[in-house]
């Protein structure tokens, strides 16, 4: 990576990521590591500045994160946050006690002595706390720089470029957080703004190329956003030596099979092996009901289904002469995935993994005597930062606004059986689904919206005639990344129109009702 870097230090908050946003937003590369990081991986960064999280501990809890406090000997431009500050006050000899009353939520910062990381703002702050810990006393050579009428809520050293703040510059209802998030990494650190998409497409086809050279790559394409992307990436690099493969796992949306391949050919001018094995995934899925189970069952016939692809192409190009060998005459050939920067941050945890809510199907499981080395290029992207490289790569709306789709496909919207009668009474119902919302102009300002069969059956009345039939539930939630949702208070005449439709066109629903659960406490599906 030849951009500034900017290093930030996780501690366990809920909003590193955010500040890792926030810093790219002015065009500025930034990595997380989590605070246990070892000296030489930071300094294998490059960093030109060094941002230290907030976290939920005390500095002296027995188990609270620790980070190696010579990085704070690094010279570099530091900025503390929330348990940053307080992390850096102790280490290096100032004084953190249980404040006399905690701070959680909106705040005044009043100004007391202005400096570079406060330039061209104002006297008073408007910012957002959350701590229960407070600076009592500095470090030599720190001066206090804010306070609010309980605590010191911001310190700093000008000689040595170290500044820190008890709040929370990231998240937006510190009003001047941007600003001061901006002084720091443009400012202070001196970055440059250069990280841009189209800096970030040139610098990847280009690794791209050293890394496979005359090789042969083979993609996982699920039609989604992330896997579309990176497809497209390695093209740009290695051109027709890239083939994707896409599998209908049968519990595709309605008519996907076919939009898929539509898209991934004709629009985006990828080389595509479609493989139906619909009836190989329902014959393994019939009688389950477990969801996990379900879950376990997709992947590993996709793992399976992807091997067998895998090894045809790769037999194909060994007699055709065009494989690549190492000195031990092993095949030299790449697997291109989607991974994104959130997977990575999340397998780094600092307190150790949380727990497995449900598995995530993936390709990452594929078998290690695939011989095939790994190609990652979205690895350091955020969702957003993968359509704004898309829409410098050329690539279509309709693919880049996708709405994401689980690994499992309808698998996980279908609570109870999986049977191919089943399969099509929700594939038509979330069609309508969705078709309704693109028509109300709400599709891309939603992050999901779809349908789920329920396996209750309810009576109901049609043309005077009882019926007895499926419920079928409609999901639309607002997220940023997922890991978060709030359910989405839909127009009514939206609603209207969808139930009517459903319950009208669709054989086997006689009833529909609205999911308004957010998550925590449920998740976006179902299953």
């Amino acid at each position: 990576m030849d951009s500034s870097t900017i290093v930030i230090l996780d501690f366990g908050a809920q909003y590193t990521q955010l500040i890792a946003r926030r810093v790219r937003e002015f065009n500025v590369f930034s990595v997380v590591l989590p605070c246990t990081a070892s000296l030489e991986s930071i300094r294998a960064q490059n960093p030109i500045g060094i941002i230290l999280s907030g976290g939920p501990s005390s500095v002296y809890d027995a188990d609270a994160p620790k980070a190696d406090p010579a990085v704070l000997k690094f010279g570099l431009p530091t900025l503390g946050i929330c348990y940053g500050m307080q992390f850096m006050a102790h280490h290096l000899g100032g004084k953190v006690t249980p404040a006399d009353k905690r701070e959680y939520g909106d705040a005044v910062v009043d100004v007391k002595k202005t400096n570079k990381l406060f330039a061209g703002l104002p006297a008073k702050l408007d910012v957002w706390m959350s701590h229960g810990d407070s600076v009592v006393e500095l470090p030599a050579g720190f001066v206090i720089a804010g306070e609010t009428h309980n605590a010191i809520s911001s310190i700093a050293d000008e000689k040595r470029n170290m500044y820190a703040v008890q709040w929370h510059p990231e998240v937006a209802h510190s009003k001047q957080g941007t600003e001061l998030l901006k002084n720091f990494v443009l400012n202070i650190c001196g970055a440059k703004a250069d990280w841009t998409p189209a800096h970030f497409i040139t610098s990847t086809v280009e690794a791209i190329k050293k890394q496979v050279g005359d090789g042969h790559a083979i993609c996982a394409l699920s039609g989604g956003v992330d896997s579309a992307v990176a497809a497209v990436l390695v093209s740009r690099a290695i051109g027709d030596r890239l083939t994707c493969i896409f599998v209908n796992n049968g519990v595709l949306r309605k008519n996907e099979f076919e939009q898929v391949q539509n898209n991934m050919r004709k629009k985006l001018g990828l080389k595509v092996v479609a493989v139906d094995a619909s009836k190989r995934f329902l014959s393994q899925l019939g009688g389950i009901t477990d969801p996990e189970t379900k879950r376990k069952i997709i992947g590993r016939e996709f793992i399976t289904v992807f091997d067998d692809e895998a090894a045809r192409i790769l037999a194909d190009q060994e007699k055709n002469g065009e494989l690549q060998h190492d000195a031990a005459g092993n095949e030299i050939a790449w697997l291109v995935q989607g991974t994104l920067y959130p997977d990575v941050i999340e397998s780094s945890s600092v307190k150790g993994p949380s727990q497995t809510i449900k598995s995530h199907h993936n390709v990452g499981g594929l078998p290690e005597n695939m011989k095939l080395k790994l190609i990652e290029p979205l690895r350091d992207l955020f969702k957003d930062e993968v359509r704004r490289v898309g829409r410098d790569l050329g690539m279509p709306e309709e693919v880049l606004e996708r709405q994401p789709f689980p690994g499992p496909g309808l698998a996980v919207r279908i609570v109870g059986e999986i049977t191919p009668e089943r399969v099509e009474i929700l594939q038509n119902a979330d069609d309508i689904v969705v078709s309704e919302i693109k028509k109300a102009g709400l599709y891309k300002q939603i992050w999901q919206s779809f349908a789920v069969l329920l396996p209750v059956k309810s009576v109901g009345v049609m043309g005077d005639q009882r019926t007895y039939a499926y419920t079928c539930a409609v999901r639309a939630v607002h997220s940023d990344d997922g890991m978060t949702a709030d359910w989405v208070p839909l127009p009514y005449e939206v609603l209207k129109t969808i139930s009517s439709r459903i319950v009208n066109e669709v054989r086997g629903i006689n009833r529909v009702v609205y999911d308004i659960t957010s998550k925590p406490p449920g998740t976006i599906e179902w299953e």
